[in-house]
């Protein structure tokens, strides 16, 4: 059995802000933000960094010292004027503040996995209608009912570092066919391990599935280098699933307020559409879901 790549050295915090300075201007044009463009050639793509320092009303040394990464004594005024002047987004921000000032940067992650309380699964259980289940730190599926085992594919089947959406979204071909819209659910998975990265800077299994994830997936390794961070609560989603065909859900996500770092997620459908019956049917197989198309169509199986 080939073994996961290792690596035993965290995410740098100073690195990781100076790379996400560094996208957040390269992505923005003068005339984005009101300034005059000056000459028809431009050494750097986006704003250069006094143009930035001066939107942010700080100095170009000052700037310049927080994007080679020291932040640690930057205050929150300075980092508010230079969120602004980037025009972060709320999640952009909230990741800009974990990277200038971490609260762990001495203290290294334990390496097990998260665990849920024993009545988060007997709650899922009694919501066997819909699909349902707890996920946490790097992406982690902690819990879950026999519905969204039944629509995302068995979990219980998977061992347990294999149950995380991050290496099943780039590393399970059946993912690119049960995910219209691959590209979009997988820069969602990237942006929630970069949101990771900049609360856990020293979580050893968030590194360790960072250079596995970079070593096996190309696509993985260019919207990694993209900075983007993203925190999806809710959101509208198409499957192509293989035993009842497309449909169409909605999921809701929770933050459990006894844990930042575990939410749960919620799915559903629009009452009286296909893809209500579909997940009406799904929930009717749970894990014993037929193996394939053919099976579920045999006489005497569940059919619609």
């Amino acid at each position: 059995m080939a073994t996961r790549p290792r690596t035993e050295q965290a995410l740098d915090p100073r690195a990781e802000l100076s790379e996400f300075l560094r996208s957040r201007r390269a992505r923005l044009k003068p005339a984005d933000v009101g300034l005059p463009e000056y000459g028809r050639r431009r050494r750097v793509p986006g704003l250069r960094r006094e143009e930035l320092a001066q939107l942010a009303g700080v100095s170009v040394a000052y700037y310049t010292r927080l994007e080679q990464g020291n932040g640690r004594n930057v205050s929150l005024e300075v980092l508010n004027a230079i969120s602004t002047a980037l025009d972060l987004s709320e999640t952009e921000h909230a990741h800009l503040l974990h990277l200038a000032k971490p609260r762990q940067r001495d203290r290294p992650a334990p390496r097990q996995r998260q665990q849920v309380r024993p009545v988060l699964q007997t709650m899922l259980d009694a919501i066997e209608s819909v699909p349902a289940y707890v996920w946490g730190r790097r992406t982690d599926v902690l819990a879950w009912n026999k519905t969204a085992s039944a629509l995302f594919g068995d979990w219980t089947a998977r061992a347990p570092q294999d149950r995380n959406w991050a290496r099943i979204v780039f590393l399970d071909p059946a993912a690119r066919s049960l995910y219209p819209d691959w590209r979009t659910k997988a820069a969602d998975v990237v942006g929630q391990l970069r949101l990771d990265a900049g609360q856990h800077p020293n979580d050893p299994l968030l590194t360790e599935l960072v250079g596995e994830l970079s070593v096996k997936s190309e696509e993985f390794r260019t919207m990694w280098a993209a900075h983007d961070v993203k925190r999806k609560t809710h959101a509208t989603m198409r499957l192509r699933h293989p035993l009842v065909g497309e449909l169409t859900v909605y999921y809701e996500t929770f933050t459990l307020p006894e844990d930042q770092d575990q939410a749960l997620s919620v799915y559903h459908t629009e009452p009286g559409s296909k893809s209500e019956e579909a997940l009406r049917l799904l929930a009717s197989w749970g894990p014993d879901a037929p193996a394939s198309v053919e099976h579920a169509r045999a006489p005497g199986a569940s059919s619609h």
